[in-house]
């Protein structure tokens, strides 16, 4: 069974709206090997970098539309050779005929989007984007939410590590206090200074924080978990893969080969 491109193209915009994306991104259809009006897909297959080890696997796995959370294009192309991965991945995309389309900061911006997500399982509350879109609203980038239930610092650490299945984090707590009382949290997927910048909370979550923000957040009283930049956003491709399926349509499958650059070793 197949479901035509333009039908996958309009779910994915109602997932995450193209106009909720920051203005310095670069998303939406990026690849396009045949004319968009006639395509039909068939298998589409997620990850959060569009690396070559990926686009191998999904050559393999016969998918026709990779959607990749990271823009595999992102600065401007001043040629197409063989010189760059940028360049080689663009190239092969093409000669294998398939397509590839990124929502990255439209994903994290929309309701039940990639923040949302993120933010769960500190439990429920009163929840806001920090950087919230012109018509106001739940969408918007970042979130902050203000804890019903306050809960400590090591009951949030545990949460953490369970929600985005890792073994250890990176905290940096306030002097003098071990495990302090945490009632209202801040969260932005990947790298969050810009964001984040902007929000006042107890609790910092992101992937990467810059070492000077974070010592100013702990002489402010405030706590931070760093996890690494995609770990925050890896966790999320099997609840994007339930959107896509279509009835079961369209074969939808998760890279394998997708993973952080980063490791402890």
């Amino acid at each position: 069974m197949t479901v035509s491109l333009l039908e996958v193209l309009e779910e994915l915009e109602r997932l995450a709206p193209l106009r909720l994306a920051a203005d310095w991104d670069n998303v939406g259809l990026l690849v396009e090997p045949e004319p968009r009006d006639t395509a039909a897909i068939e298998r589409i297959h997620l990850t959060i970098d569009l690396t070559e080890a990926v686009l191998a696997e999904a050559i393999e796995r016969r998918a026709n539309l990779i959607v990749a959370y990271h823009p595999p294009i992102f600065a401007g192309l001043k040629r197409v050779t063989q010189g760059t991965p940028a360049e080689r991945i663009t190239l092969s995309l093409i000669r294998a005929g398939i397509f590839s389309y990124s929502p990255h900061t439209a994903l994290d911006a929309c309701q039940g989007g990639l923040n949302d997500w993120l933010v769960s399982p500190f439990g429920v509350g009163r929840l806001s984007p920090i950087d919230p879109t012109e018509a106001g609203g739940p969408e918007g980038q970042g979130r902050l939410l203000e804890l019903r239930t306050p809960l400590h610092l090591s009951d949030a650490v545990t949460r953490v590590k369970a929600h985005l299945k890792l073994a250890h984090v990176r905290v940096a707590r306030p002097a003098h206090l071990d495990d302090p009382l945490i009632r209202s949290v801040a969260v932005c997927a990947g790298a969050g200074g810009a964001v984040l910048a902007s929000a006042e909370a107890d609790l910092l979550l992101t992937g990467e924080l810059r070492h000077h923000d974070i010592l100013a957040r702990q002489a402010k009283g405030a706590s931070v978990i760093v996890c690494d930049h995609t770990n925050t956003e890896r966790g999320y491709l099997p609840i994007l893969a339930e959107r896509l399926t279509f009835g079961g349509a369209v074969d939808v499958t998760i890279s394998a080969r997708d993973a952080d650059p980063l490791e402890i070793v």
